[in-house]
């Protein structure tokens, strides 16, 4: 039987950094749940000693949050609201069941909101992060508005771990998924499925540089 035909999903860049993401937000959960429950006070070992998750906590939020700037230059443009995503959202039921609807492109419905939460939330994980981190930013804010930023930053912390965990599950729940961004290939038969328009114009895309490779030579 002829294997089928792979199809690139992400690259190697593209692959780092989504994973240094990962790396990153992992002991950031972890630290920041010890740090706003106190039931969880344990967890702030992960970095060796609270002192420790203390000083690093904010060093690694300044990572991720790069990181993922990086991810969101690359892929904002993917992420636009289309009409179509009105299909997918009507159809959420079938969705549910495993059964694809509309005609997606690289990114469906849920996965657009996923990126603009995930977004969202680190950008006032970073701003509240700025006017907490002590000793280098919180002497030039004010009380008021370091409790302020304090409960701002907590709320979008933990909207960040559901926006997450959500992302992962989807990512084991969609098969195929988990191994676009391990390998960077998916088959063309799990494309058309998923993303048929995203399948349409990559197989454009190789049809045309084949034609200027003949052309060429």
């Amino acid at each position: 039987m002829k294997k089928e035909k792979l199809i690139q999903r992400y690259n190697l860049p593209e692959r780092l950094n989504h994973w240094i993401v990962a790396f990153c937000f992992v002991p950031l959960a972890l630290s920041g749940l010890g740090f706003v429950f106190p039931s969880f006070n344990g967890l702030l070992n992960i970095f060796g000693t609270p002192q420790m998750a203390r000083i690093l906590h904010p060093f690694f939020g300044v990572v991720m949050f790069v990181s993922f700037l990086g991810m969101f230059f690359r892929y904002w443009k993917h992420n636009l609201p289309e009409k179509n995503d009105l299909v997918w959202a009507k159809n959420i039921h079938k969705v549910l069941t495993n059964h694809e609807v509309g005609d997606t492109g690289r990114y469906n419905f849920g996965q657009k909101c996923v990126f603009w939460a995930a977004i969202s939330c680190l950008m006032l994980l970073m701003a509240s992060g700025v006017v907490i981190w002590r000793p280098w930013f919180a002497g030039y804010f004010p009380i008021p508005l370091i409790r302020l930023a304090l409960v701002m930053h907590s709320v979008a912390g933990v909207g960040l771990i559901l926006v997450i965990i959500m992302h992962a599950y989807a990512a084991t729940w969609a098969r195929g998924s988990i191994t676009a961004m391990t390998e960077g290939k998916v088959p063309g038969s799990w494309a058309k499925y998923h993303h048929p328009r995203w399948y349409r114009e990559v197989l454009a895309k190789q049809q045309k540089k084949e034609e200027d490779e003949r052309k060429a030579g």
